[in-house]
């Protein structure tokens, strides 16, 4: 199934001007004589003037002219811009200190408000963002041989202390000290729930849902909560507690996997992970893309191997949506949480 096939998935694409949509379909502004891409940034139009096109030919053969300021038409651009960021991520992924944004756009040739806009369409994530989540991960790294917790912060790039509390302190869950004795100290509750998919086990931190598993028995479920977190305290959910209401937000959202969750989530993987999770929850309900889809839309065409395991290494079930990507051929390809699963997932999806 490809996906944005719907004027509904369509127009919430445009809405959220989401660069995953692009190339995928585009759209014609009645009151302005233009086609454009669904990322484009110019002021978002009325609905009832607006119309969809498979192609940019079909927008032209209506009359419309590309868009000045996304330029649909330009092809070439969209490549070069594409080796552009991925020179840029590297450069950032390499660096001890974050480079400046002036910096890398200078290198990229674009001034600097233009490159923001571009490295965001196509990475899905701010440069600053981006340059935050690779600190985290050297830092998530670096914790574990270490001697101190001020070692590994000052190693994985970040200028001080507080500067890592404030920018990225809240990506891992719990405190530094606590993931480098493996999760020690840090309460997870959960609960044990049944669902048409089977038990479903929920976990959260203080900060929000860490896990929904699947499994075909409890003593599954909590040994899998377990190998995730194995020096976690556990609790049991209390009542009335906003673990209660994720609980039931979550289990809601199984129920009917349509609508986008906007559940706080504590799921914190490396910054390739959360790239690929973030275009796993661009993908509209009741559609398909292929690994090599997410791969492309993450502007790293050849990560389609990456993207994969990133997928099974998703920890939250349904709420990041990996169900909805499969193969090339249209295959369902494989499921952490089992194919019969996945397929009554996509088939429930496509009905409502």
């Amino acid at each position: 199934m490809k996906p944005f096939t719907t004027d509904a998935t369509r127009w919430d694409a445009v809405k959220t001007r989401a660069a995953t949509a692009d190339n995928h379909f585009w759209y014609s502004v009645q009151t302005t004589g233009v086609y454009c891409r669904p990322s484009c940034a110019a002021r978002r139009p009325l609905r009832e003037n607006v119309a969809f096109y498979d192609t940019r030919d079909a927008a032209r053969k209506a009359g419309f002219r590309p868009c000045k300021r996304c330029r649909p038409d330009d092809e070439h651009a969209d490549a070069r811009h594409r080796k552009l960021v991925e020179a840029a991520c590297r450069k950032i992924g390499s660096a001890c200190q974050t480079p400046k944004l002036e910096d890398l756009a200078r290198e990229a040739g674009l001034s600097p408000q233009y490159f923001h806009r571009v490295f965001k369409r196509i990475v899905g994530v701010t440069p600053h963002q981006y340059a935050v989540a690779k600190r985290t991960e050297r830092f998530a790294a670096e914790i574990r041989t270490s001697e101190r917790v001020t070692d590994a912060i000052y190693n994985a790039g970040f200028g001080a202390n507080s500067r890592f509390y404030e920018t990225a302190g809240s990506r891992i869950g719990m405190t530094a000290s606590a993931l480098k004795r493996g999760g020690h100290d840090t309460h997870i509750r959960f609960e044990i729930a049944d669902s048409w998919l089977g038990a479903v086990l929920i976990a959260a931190t203080e900060h929000g849902v860490c896990a929904i598993l699947f499994g075909d028995t409890e003593d599954h479920l909590l040994d899998d909560l377990q190998t995730r977190f194995p020096n976690a305290t556990f609790e049991a959910s209390e009542q009335g507690s906003d673990f209660a209401r994720w609980v039931r937000a979550a289990l809601a959202h199984i129920e009917a996997p349509a609508g986008f969750s906007d559940l706080p989530l504590d799921v914190g993987g490396t910054a390739f992970q959360e790239r690929v999770w973030q275009a796993l929850r661009a993908i509209p309900a009741g559609t398909t893309s292929s690994y090599k889809d997410i791969a492309e839309r993450i502007g790293q065409p050849k990560a389609t191997r990456a993207v994969a395991q990133a997928c099974a290494a998703n920890p939250a079930a349904i709420v990041i949506p990996c169900h909805r990507v499969v193969r090339a051929d249209g295959g369902l390809s494989g499921y952490r949480w089992g194919e019969a699963r996945k397929r009554k997932l996509l088939a429930r999806e496509a009905a409502i």
